[in-house]
């Protein structure tokens, strides 16, 4: 079986190097021409919760020829129909696309290659790319969230297969339920690591920023509610029950427990913010900005979220900075 991932960043070069190690046979792929040719050099090196270093396959995209049989898509959001049209030319008739991208990117790749072959993954580990060719694990659950978007799930215990070679598979029959539980806390999370630049622990601990958060969180599922997407559980947890409120009892205990629920990702800086540093643009478009497009279309008001849109594409556009400072925003809602 050719297996690729595609978008071999700080996730997918851990995915890849653990895959490896466990003597799957994958390529890495990336756009990084430096991190490309210090993987060749050096090989993959992982640091933070794991430490080692494992000889990988690495390509840049115009080096890829032979077709594969499953690609795992692990780049950014910003151009995935384009991506997924080039993606369909390197994949074989019968290929399927796996997707681990924040948001919810699969009815994009499944326009381009039918849903039947398009599967998605939400992996709740975390990584950081530190220098090319090194990269760090930032979490120690290294588990998954795997489901078929089409109504054909011929490949999924392929999949499975593959990636319980890094950690555990959870087999999600409600894909949609599982994205919208990652997506809640990305939405949560990512965007005020952007906004204050500092880690999700550091966010959860805060008072001003674990507030925010916890309303950022409720409006997610109350968005969920009213378009009818039943939220998965995640890490064997209901995220929905846990940190959701009707009440002010509630809402007291959900802000108590916030804390408590992200320990294991304490460490975690957003992507989006070391997008930033590198001059990038953020995907706060497919995160927050889901989460407000599916508010306008289902009547639910989703005041925190847009104004996390608002504020990351004004860092984006060097109108404010990442500071605590730029909380007052949401404080005036």
């Amino acid at each position: 079986m050719r297996l690729c991932i595609f978008g071999a960043g700080a996730m997918g070069t851990v995915l890849g190097a653990h895959l490896a190690r466990a003597g799957v046979s994958v390529d890495l792929v990336s756009r990084n021409r430096a991190h490309v040719e210090a993987m060749r050099l050096h090989g993959a090196k992982i640091v933070g919760k794991a430490n080692f270093v494992q000889t990988v396959t690495a390509y840049l995209p115009d080096e890829l020829s032979e077709p594969y049989d499953l690609i795992f898509l692990m780049t950014k959001q910003r151009d995935n129909a384009n991506t997924a049209e080039f993606l369909k030319s390197i994949l074989k008739e019968d290929g399927a696309i796996c997707t681990l991208q924040n948001g919810l990117p699969e009815p994009v790749i499944a326009e381009v290659i039918g849903p039947n072959r398009t599967y998605g993954c939400a992996a709740v580990w975390g990584a950081n790319l530190l220098q090319p060719g090194v990269a760090e694990l930032t979490s120690d659950d290294l588990s998954f969230s795997l489901g078929a978007f089409g109504k054909d799930s011929e490949n999924l215990q392929e999949i499975s297969s593959i990636l319980s070679r890094m950690g555990r598979v959870y087999e999600e029959p409600n894909l949609i339920g599982a994205r919208w539980a990652k997506l809640m806390i990305n939405a949560a999370f990512s965007s005020l690591s952007v906004i204050t630049g500092t880690t999700f622990g550091t966010v959860a601990k805060k008072f001003r920023s674990r507030k925010i958060a916890l309303a950022i969180l409720q409006e997610c599922i109350e968005v969920a509610e009213a378009a009818k997407i039943r939220i998965a559980p995640l890490q064997g947890h209901d995220v929905a029950k846990l940190l959701g409120y009707k009440t002010a009892c509630k809402r007291c205990f959900s802000f108590a427990i916030l804390p408590l629920c992200m320990k294991h990702h304490r460490d975690l800086v957003s992507g989006m913010l070391l997008d930033l540093k590198r001059g990038r643009r953020t995907e706060i478009d497919y995160i927050n900005g889901v989460v407000c497009a599916y508010g306008r279309k289902f009547g639910v008001a989703t005041p925190y979220n847009d104004k996390a849109v608002e504020l990351v594409h004004g860092i984006e556009n060097g109108i404010c900075e990442s500071s605590f400072e730029s909380l007052v925003f949401f404080e005036k809602l």
